[in-house]
């Protein structure tokens, strides 16, 4: 399984998947002026000012992790001193067609609610629940029953670029779940994933009144439309240092490289970065795409699944958006060996007005009225960390920093995070609300 994109929640272990103590060489140069960052090393969360409490909390959620699930099923949240015991999930249909799924602990409850948004599903994937399990085999559903919480979740309507439609599937949702559980909660959590990071990210600005806050990991908060280059830049960038290796073209995709992803062209992509050398350390240089430089086969890892982007998701999004939304016409490329050369030969497109147009509904404002946290790998190849510090600018803009907490990992990989650090993020955001 490629784990960064039918489980955009952390990656399979190996050698790399590591904390920076543990041998990473990230650097993390974040702005002085980042103001609440919280930044993980040593597996311990960093948290600013004088608040020892939630420090002292934090360590004993570090302490139970690594002790295991019995060990954690007898801690919740500080308001609870008895466990929670998961309860069954009852599945439904939404008004909208999509797919509903409420959990509530049989024991303990603490009346709150957390709602999940899933990461990006290809188009051409059953509507179904994804990415419910994270990296160590943890369900989803019950590490947050655990906790106290109940859980609600929903396929959405429809798979691919589904944000806008997805959003409101989950106010359909938080609805049907006050009707599930009798009662509407106290605090209701909206937490997502890649694509979910946005939606979360999306309805913490336009929907307070559903919420309390939110949880956004590694979505594509700063700019959709800068993300919709990032992605074309890429392919564009990949077909000019290894020309006639995927069928033309970057903005109108063939069927058949969907169809012969797996078979022909993901392998195709792979020898090619293997026998270019020089060719590929172009393409990182230029795309400004992340790679981790103590593991020189993450070069490969990085092209094969930001190309997986472009081959399925151009045409799926070419048709909810009205036509093409990536445009190059003017972008300068820079840190090739020769770049009056590329600049002069690579594949210019213009986007299309009404796509250009359906793009600003994708688009954060930073307009926070209630607690936003973030969650980001500093090397993330598929939705970059620069995301964040986008996001921010939108924020500060406002005026409304002091609502938004932002978590840089400093690790390779998307949505590549630890138990620990998932959960740690989200008592982070719980600790926000209640003390409000």
């Amino acid at each position: 399984m490629e784990p960064s994109r039918q489980c955009p929640i952390g990656q399979a272990d190996s050698p790399d998947r590591r904390s920076p103590a543990s041998g990473a060489n990230f650097e993390v140069n974040l702005p002085t002026s980042w103001g609440r960052v919280v930044a993980y090393g040593n597996n311990d969360p960093l948290l600013e000012g004088p608040n020892q409490t939630m420090w002292t909390w934090l360590r004993l959620l570090r302490a139970l992790l690594l002790s295991g699930p019995i060990a954690l099923a007898t801690f919740a949240t500080p308001a609870q001193s008895a466990a929670a015991v998961p309860g069954p999930c009852v599945e439904g249909v939404l008004p909208s067609g999509a797919l509903s799924l409420i959990c509530i602990p049989s024991e303990g409850w603490n009346g709150d609610l957390v709602v999940y948004a899933h990461g990006y599903v290809a188009y051409n994937e059953p509507i179904d629940f994804y990415h419910l399990t994270l990296p160590d085999g943890t369900s989803v559903p019950d590490i947050v029953q655990t906790l106290g919480f109940a859980f609600a979740n929903t396929s959405c309507r429809t798979n691919g670029l589904a944000v806008l439609q997805c959003a409101d599937d989950i106010r359909e949702l938080v609805a049907a779940f006050a009707t599930v559980s009798g009662t509407p909660p106290p605090h209701t959590y909206i937490t997502g994933v890649s694509e979910g990071g946005l939606i979360t990210a999306l309805l913490v600005e336009q929907s307070p009144g559903l919420f309390s806050g939110g949880l956004a990991a590694c979505g594509p908060i700063g700019s959709f439309r800068k993300h919709v280059k990032y992605i074309g830049d890429f392919r564009v960038l990949f077909d000019y240092f290894f020309p006639s290796v995927l069928p033309p073209s970057p903005i109108s995709v063939p069927q058949d490289a969907i169809d012969h992803w797996e078979d022909t062209y993901e392998p195709a992509v792979e020898s090619a970065i293997a026998a270019g050398h020089g060719a590929s350390l172009q393409l990182i240089n230029t795309s400004k795409a992340a790679v981790d430089p103590n593991d020189p086969t993450t070069v490969t890892t990085t092209a094969v699944n930001v190309l997986w982007y472009n081959i399925f998701g151009t045409h799926d999004a070419t048709e909810k958006l009205g036509g093409n939304p990536y445009d190059n016409t003017s972008r300068l490329y820079m840190g090739s060996a020769n770049d009056l050369k590329l600049n002069l030969s690579v594949q210019r497109f213009a986007a299309d007005p009404e796509a250009l147009a359906s793009l600003v509904a994708y688009e954060t404002t930073g307009k926070l009225t209630i607690p936003l946290v973030t969650l980001h790998t500093t090397g993330d190849e598929q939705v970059p960390f620069w995301h964040e510090a986008l996001y921010l600018a939108k924020v500060r803009s406002s005026k409304t920093g002091s609502l938004l907490t932002q978590i840089p990992v400093a690790r390779y990989g998307h949505c590549n995070f630890t138990t620990q650090e998932i959960v740690g993020a989200f008592l982070r955001l719980v600790a926000q609300v209640t003390r409000r």
